[in-house]
């Protein structure tokens, strides 16, 4: 064994017992139990990890990060899966916090990003806009400059979990452009301003996983411009690419695809020829995924980020349709109870298919959020044909 595979198999084990002594035991139990986690218990799940210094793998060190190389990096990322922990709500510690590293001033980092590491802030994306989703660049809320501060007016929709958030960074129109990536910047806002109002949206489920935030001339501060006025759609552009890059979740993938070998072997009557050859395709799909994941984090690229997106939606679209395949006529009864307590009023239900339901109505947006499939699929096009 190589002194790297020593350090690696040392790290493994003081991970897995972290998860097993000092991660909070109260919350892998209830996730187990398909509980839904709400606001603070995302937090102290972060919390715990700070406090271990592993708050955010894939952070500098001299901003909080380990210090990690690749390798360790891929090697908490499955021990995490496996433990059972809740997967990490990335607005803050994925989406923004790269953003402010790089762009960001001093105080800007000193400000915002020990409350990300520490789980004491919880954030939301300001992208998406009711005639502004997937052409991004026709976004129409104003940030109008006023001495030190801007007046901001508009509204943002499909908000992952808006009504939980302290902060929304924000896409604005500073520039005189009504149109386009020009003018656009990037602008952090506190949900408790004078103006702003957070109204959930429930989503197919029955759960209310998205908001509509609306801005009534509030009042922002210019100190919470990132970077340069006019700069934000170039900013975004990297948060985006991080963003899908994140969506790979290559070893929840792969364990989903345990799973449904485990139920198969317990339901052979959808053990078809048709179904493994599904449940092939989909295996196969994952280890293409974990390679574009691993070139991505080696050389960078929208183009390749685009790749992992489209691939990562589709297999996890595939893989909850395996697995809707396997519960069959048993998810008759979630048709007229639907609602966010489906397990315990069908208490009789094997435990797989209410997980197995909620999952795939879930997952029908993967392939629209962070950028529609079809923009994905542009944007390698460009790329081929700029070569």
């Amino acid at each position: 064994m190589t002194e790297s595979d020593t350090r690696l198999e040392a790290l493994r084990s003081d991970i897995r017992r972290f998860f097993a002594e000092e991660y909070p035991q109260d919350l892998l139990a209830r996730l187990k139990a398909d509980e839904t986690l709400q606001r603070e218990d995302h937090l102290r799940s972060q919390a715990a990890l700070a406090s271990r210094g592993w708050g955010a793998p894939h952070w500098p060190k001299a901003h909080g990060g380990p210090g990690w190389s690749l390798a360790e990096r891929r090697l908490f990322e499955d021990e995490y899966v496996r433990a059972g922990a809740p997967t990490v709500v990335p607005m803050g510690l994925i989406y923004v916090a790269p953003i402010i590293i790089a762009f960001g001033t001093a105080e800007q980092q000193q400000r915002w990003l020990p409350d990300i590491l520490a789980g004491r802030s919880f954030w939301a994306q300001g992208y998406s806009e009711p005639h502004a989703g997937s052409d991004l660049a026709a976004l129409s809320t104003r940030a109008r400059r006023d001495g030190d501060d801007y007046i901001v007016t508009g509204r943002k929709t499909w908000t992952s979990l808006g009504f939980w958030a302290d902060w929304i960074f924000c896409l604005v129109r500073t520039g005189e452009a009504a149109r386009g990536g020009a003018g656009i910047s990037f602008l952090c806002i506190e949900i408790a301003s004078p103006g702003v109002t957070v109204r959930p949206i429930i989503a197919i489920d029955g759960q209310p996983h998205l908001a509509e935030v609306t801005f009534d001339n509030v009042r922002v501060p210019a100190a919470n411009l990132i970077g340069e006025e006019g700069q934000g759609w170039s900013y975004s552009k990297q948060l985006l690419s991080n963003e899908r890059i994140w969506y790979a979740h290559i070893e929840e993938k792969r364990q989903a695809l345990r799973r449904v070998r485990a139920i198969l072997a317990e339901q052979p009557i959808a053990d078809t020829p048709e179904f493994r050859r599904r449940l092939g395709e989909a295996e196969i799909a994952v280890s293409c995924l974990a390679g574009f994941v691993e070139r991505a984090l080696q050389e960078g690229g929208d183009s390749v980020a685009s790749l992992i997106k489209i691939l990562a939606t589709e297999t996890a679209q595939a893989i909850t349709e395996l697995f809707l395949d396997l519960v069959g006529g048993l998810a008759a009864p979630l048709i007229t109870e639907r609602g966010t307590n489906w397990q315990s009023a069908l208490p009789d239900l094997p435990d797989f298919i209410v997980p197995a339901v909620e999952d795939y109505l879930i997952t029908r947006a993967q392939s629209i959020y962070g950028g529609t499939n079809e923009i994905q699929k542009t944007i390698i096009a460009r790329s081929v044909m700029a070569l």
